[in-house]
């Protein structure tokens, strides 16, 4: 595989609320369509990802958002 066949997928967006904890909104079309993985005790976890360089900005008031994505095989 070539990382060209490698795209991230927009799942959602992360925002600091009001009260200073993280809101994190999923859109559901687009969560049901996310590959998953299953753990050897039989939990079914979706792989997302955040920018941790984003994150920081959003955490410091830099940023209003950021995304949550899945990276996808084309």
């Amino acid at each position: 595989m070539n990382m060209s066949d490698i795209t991230d997928v927009l799942v959602g967006y992360l925002r600091k609320a009001l009260d200073g904890d993280i809101k994190i909104s999923i859109n559901v079309a687009a969560f049901q369509d996310c590959s998953e993985y299953t753990t050897s005790d039989g939990q079914v976890y979706v792989p997302l990802k955040v920018s941790r360089n984003s994150l920081e900005k959003v955490l410091r008031g830099e940023r209003a958002v950021t995304t949550v994505t899945q990276k996808v095989d084309e």
